[in-house]
Parts: C-alpha cells; sequence; structure tokens
C-alpha cells in the first residue's frame, strides 16, 4: 500500500462525550497517521459529521436542508482535525466540493494529487456536495478518484458481523468477507451505493475499531485485528 483513505467517525473523535470533539482521541488519531506520514505514506481522511448533525436529526425541515448542514459539519471537523494534525507536525490540506472562501480549497484529483506529493495529508470535506448522498458515498467516491489503494473504515466496532454483536452474543465476526457477500446480506458496512461502487470500482476496505491501542498503525503494518472486505 502506498495511498490509503481512512475514514473516521465524528462520534468516535467525540469519544465519551458523544458530540463535539474529544481533543485526546484527535490527538492519538494524529499522532498515529504521523507515524505512516513519517514512513512514506499517503494519507487521506474524510470525516462522517455525526458528532454534530445528521440528515435525520428533525423532521420538520427539508431533506435537502438537512442534509446541507451535515456537509458544513463535515467541513468543521476536518477543519478542527487538521488543526490537531498540524499542532503534532504534518502540513495539511481541505478540498470541498463546492466553494467555502478561504476556508478550504475547491476539489480536483490534479490538486489531490498534488498536495499528497508534496507529503500533505489531504482532507476531503464536504460530502459529495450533493444531499441524499452520504460521507461513506463521498469516502468511496474520492478514494476511487484519486486512486487509493485501500480505505481503512475506523469504526467504534472492531470489524464486521453476521448479526448486531450488541444484541446478539452468538454474533460472527467475519476476519473476511467478499463485496457481493456484503450487498447480498445487507451487512451494512457502507451504505448501499457505497457498496456498489466498491464492488464496480475494486476498492477493499479494512474494518477496525479506532479504540483499540494504535489501531490505525497496526492495521497498516500488518497486525490486523479487524475485517478485511475483498472485492474479487
Amino acid at each position: 500500500m502506498k495511498r490509503i483513505m481512512l475514514k473516521l467517525s465524528g462520534e468516535a473523535l467525540a469519544g465519551e462525550k458523544k458530540t463535539g470533539f474529544d481533543e485526546a482521541t484527535c490527538l492519538m488519531v494524529a499522532k498515529q497517521v504521523k507515524q505512516l506520514v513519517d514512513d512514506g505514506y499517503e494519507i487521506g481522511v474524510v470525516i462522517g459529521g455525526g458528532n454534530f448533525w445528521r440528515g435525520r436529526s428533525s423532521e420538520n425541515i427539508d431533506r435537502t436542508k438537512a442534509d446541507q448542514i451535515g456537509m458544513l459539519a463535515t467541513i468543521m471537523n476536518c477543519i478542527y482535525v487538521s488543526e490537531i494534525f498540524r499542532s503534532v507536525g504534518m502540513d495539511t490540506n481541505i478540498l470541498t466540493p463546492f466553494e467555502c472562501g478561504t476556508f478550504t480549497k475547491l476539489f480536483s484529483k490534479d490538486r489531490a494529487n498534488k498536495y499528497f506529493k508534496r507529503g500533505n495529508v489531504v482532507f476531503f470535506a464536504g460530502g459529495t456536495g450533493h444531499p441524499y448522498f452520504s460521507t461513506d458515498t463521498g469516502v468511496m467516491l474520492r478514494a476511487i478518484e484519486v486512486e487509493a489503494d485501500v480505505i481503512l473504515l475506523a469504526k467504534a466496532i472492531d470489524g464486521v458481523y453476521d448479526d448486531d454483536p450488541k444484541k446478539n452474543p452468538d454474533a460472527k465476526k467475519y476476519a473476511e468477507v467478499t463485496i457481493d457477500e456484503v450487498i447480498a446480506k445487507n451487512l451494512q458496512v457502507v451504505d448501499m451505493t457505497a457498496s456498489i461502487l466498491a464492488r464496480d470500482n475494486h476498492m477493499p476496505m479494512w474494518v477496525f475499531s479506532l479504540n483499540e491501542e494504535n489501531s490505525i498503525v497496526n492495521t497498516v503494518k500488518g497486525n490486523f485485528n479487524g475485517t478485511k472486505v475483498i472485492t474479487k
């Protein structure tokens, strides 16, 4: 692997508070990513907005407007985490699919590749720029566009199970599962749109727990304790 797309949930970065930011958690992530950058990996980052807002957070406003609020939540998250990354010695850039004044730069594949070659961590904020698409679809789209080798899905759960392990103590964890099985059984690794994109463009995903010590570095270095979603 050379180019890695890291997907972080907003809730995971909020820690036990469940909302906003937990700076200790964000620093933990930053220090791990710094190790990978120092080792020559190219890192892209997508962050969900669930620590502030989800499209379903209100039943009283238009879905398009709700999704736009969610896109702005992801931009806030990327600005914050980008600054945490900078505080530990990394150079970063934030790209969005729409203009945000001087807060971010407009996404293009050429611009992203330029930053990767400089050794910058590239944050892809704002989702796809359109309503009705989640950050699952956003990370898949960007990973395919910039030709990432793998998507790392850092979650609150340590892999993919055949049932909800919180409700079923006998739920089976997969060490490896095909994207076709994910789609057929609706295992909800990512949403269905992102799953179809992964299948059609052969984009592998590795699912693991962000809460395990040094889990990002361990996953990249081969000490993997999650689930590999393969596309062959």
